[in-house]
């Protein structure tokens, strides 16, 4: 017996919930750099302007993928440049640790940033795919 295959609107729906969340997680961290950046340096060994710098640097993203996600139709290419902005964001991120010499609990914050936009990336794909095998 074959599994159930997903409907296109259970397809979209999965995809868009990717989106979403990826919306308020990497805002929810950029505000959380930009506006916590004096009190994240020391804690993480991070210089205040890179913390600065990444959260002003979420807030277009933020905004890009806040429009495709909430689009009455989703575009595939769209989505593919969200792909590759995360892809590209938890790749730089764990190359910058090879240049900085961050606390432990720097280490912990970057690893784990780098890992949730990993598996943003991931589930947007699996949205993707998803949508054109239905």
């Amino acid at each position: 017996m074959s599994p159930p295959r997903t409907t296109a609107r259970e397809s979209t729906l999965f995809l868009r919930r990717a989106l979403l969340a990826d919306v308020g997680v990497s805002g929810a961290a950029g505000l959380l750099m930009l506006l916590g950046a004096d009190v994240l340096a020391g804690l993480l060994g991070l210089p205040t302007a890179l913390l600065r710098t990444a959260g002003v640097a979420l807030i277009p993203f933020v905004a890009f993928v806040a429009y495709v996600g909430t689009r009455e139709r989703i575009a595939p290419p769209a989505v593919w440049t969200v792909i590759a902005c995360n892809a590209l964001w938890a790749a730089g991120s764990l190359v910058l640790l090879t240049w900085l010499a961050p606390t432990v609990l720097g280490y912990v914050f970057v690893v784990a940033q780098a890992t949730a936009v990993a598996v943003f990336a991931e589930l947007q794909f699996i949205g993707l795919r998803r949508r054109a095998v239905r």
